[in-house]
């Protein structure tokens, strides 16, 4: 059974109190099938995600087979199944391995008894004839299903459906109903969809009307229209507006209890016309509650499936292909650059001023082009792997903000997310940068520390990726996310001090944030020193040593790493 009991839920919004749902109070049996409808803006998926647990409530509790949520704890997640209006799959996937995922994510299920529960959930929906289309290839109507499909594989005790009829032509429409109407026949489920559409009143057992926040009436679905006086179910809308939302309200807890009684007796007769008894009213035995996969499945899961979207995609893929060719060639075009031996004064000009002032002359300008071009080379190798790095984790997270909601509403760790991210990035900025180590130390060999050269251009890269993804993770939109991380790029050179140098009151403000700089220095740091000095006499910015570039450039991976978890504990529901 479950029960409301005087929900309220209110917001503040521009200096003013809203209420969203006031006093809301119902009863649900086990088995059964119900639908919220009312005018837009009254309520439904406000009530729908109070249930879930995706909102709040301001005051009211409610009861799952007597046990109070907010006091005894909330549904497990295999107890509740969400589908939300939007796409719950990612669109490279099939329809098979978007339910596998789902079963592995969600179940401890494996071999044969997975593959057995993977089929009996694409059988029950009817996905099984397209389990190998993608999902781009779906219908609205057959998207649903497999949104519903994904769910079903928890086996949830009650099923909250959000507008999974909307946009639909009236066949899918129907078919979808009477899915869902079976669904609430098997297992004891309680299935509560929210809808507009009343043409399909007749299969729902009973119906939530919303009005202005208020419950004005629940009940069966046959006698809705007498209660409103309407002439059918779908000339309750016009009523509505005839009676304030609070005078329906205290209407219909004035006849409340006759509702219910017409509903107990129609929810007996409806299965005993089935041949069954009705389902019980305590939930299954918790052993049958599905529990969430290991961290370690769960982030083998992630792993694989990210992977199999980067090689689908073939426009990212190609762009990533792209810029690890590409980016090294640029910086190699340079490469003619910087290698010029640099002169050295002897003894013998001794007395011939004249020779050694030329000499003198001649020194200064091959150090300033040697020191012009190392440190030029450097900082743009520096630059184009930020880049990399900011193209490899800004829309990492906001780009799947929903589908990653949803699967944490069904249990997915946050942890297991940040793992397998991390290792795939991983992955990507090691090929990045040791190719472009690699590819610019054949045309231009590095006249120093050709390892400590290296280990700055993985933690340049590193940095801007773990800083990109914290971005990512804190960001709404994928747009809005993609924006930021540009904008980051775009100040690392300006601001790192090696092309002109700061004053020292915003040097000594923005440095520490400039991975760019921090790179730049540790690399040059590690310099030939007559090759240190070419750069330091054309270079006005001070640099700092090694050890410190490297516990700075540490100390952004680990920032960027804290942001994105706390980012992806947030919750960013529509």
């Amino acid at each position: 059974m479950l029960e409301a009991r005087n929900i309220c839920l209110e917001v503040e919004s521009g200096g003013e109190t809203v209420h969203l749902l006031r006093q809301v109070n119902f009863c649900i049996p086990p088995g059964h099938f119900a639908a919220i409808v009312g005018p837009s803006g009254c309520g439904k998926t406000t009530l729908l995600k109070a249930i879930a647990g995706i909102k709040d409530t301001s005051d009211g509790s409610f009861f799952w087979c007597g046990r109070d949520l907010a006091e005894d704890g909330d549904f497990e997640s295999g107890e509740v199944g969400y589908v939300p209006q939007f796409s719950i799959a990612y669109d490279e996937l099939t329809v098979d391995e978007c339910v596998e995922n789902a079963a592995r994510l969600r179940t401890t299920v494996t071999g044969d008894e997975l593959d057995a529960l993977i089929d009996g959930v694409l059988e029950e929906t009817g996905l099984e004839e397209i389990a190998d289309r993608p999902v781009k290839l779906l219908s609205g109507g057959q998207k649903r299903r497999l949104a519903l499909a994904m769910e079903l594989v928890s086996h949830p005790h009650i099923l909250l459906c959000d507008e999974v009829t909307s946009g639909l032509d009236p066949r899918s429409e129907q078919e979808i109903v009477e899915l869902l109407h079976r669904l609430s026949r098997r297992e004891g489920r309680i299935v509560i969809s929210v809808t507009h559409d009343l043409s399909q009143a007749a299969l729902y057992d009973s119906i939530m009307v919303m009005n202005g926040g208020y419950l004005a009436y629940h009940g069966s679905a046959e006698v809705m229209p007498h209660y409103f006086s309407a002439a059918s179910p779908e000339d309750v809308y016009a009523r509505l507006p005839k009676r304030e939302p609070e005078k329906w309200h205290t209407s219909w807890l004035s006849h409340r209890a006759d509702y219910y009684a017409r509903l107990e007796r129609e929810h007996v007769d409806k299965y005993r016309s089935l041949g069954v008894p009705p389902p019980p009213v305590t939930p299954r035995d918790e052993n049958e509650i599905a529990r969430p996969a290991s961290f370690l499945r769960q982030t083998q899961t992630m792993l694989r499936r990210r992977f199999t979207l980067l090689f689908r995609d073939r426009a990212q893929l190609l762009l990533q292909v792209a810029m690890i060719v590409i980016f090294p060639i640029l910086v190699a075009l340079f490469s003619g650059k910087g290698q010029e031996q640099l002169l050295t004064l002897t003894d013998s000009m001794g007395s011939d001023i004249m020779a050694e002032v030329q000499a003198l002359q001649e020194q200064a300008e091959v150090r300033a082009r040697v020191g012009s071009a190392v440190s030029g080379i450097i900082m743009f190798q520096v630059i184009l792997l930020g880049l990399m790095g900011a193209n490899n984790a800004a829309r990492e997270v906001a780009g799947n903000r929903l589908i990653l909601e949803k699967e944490k509403f069904a249990g997915a760790s946050p942890w297991a997310f940040i793992t397998s991210r991390v290792i795939y990035l991983t992955l990507l900025i090691l090929v990045q940068s040791v190719w472009m180590f690699a590819f610019v130390q054949y045309c231009w060999p590095l006249r120093g520390d050709a390892v400590n050269h290296l280990l700055f251009l993985v933690l340049a890269n590193a940095a801007m990726t773990s800083v990109c993804l914290g971005i990512s993770a804190n960001c709404r939109t994928p747009e809005q996310a993609s924006l930021l991380s540009i904008y980051l790029v775009g100040f690392q050179l300006p601001l790192s001090g090696a092309v002109l140098a700061l004053p020292d009151t915003i040097e000594r403000f923005t440095q520490p944030f400039i991975s760019a700089y921090w790179a730049w220095s540790g690399s040059v740091d590690g310099l030939d020193s007559e090759v240190l000095k070419a750069v330091i006499s054309i270079v006005q910015t001070s640099f700092s040593a090694s050890p410190l570039c490297i516990l700075v450039l540490a100390g952004h991976i680990i920032a960027g790493m804290v942001l994105a978890y706390i980012g992806v504990r947030r919750t960013f529901w529509e």
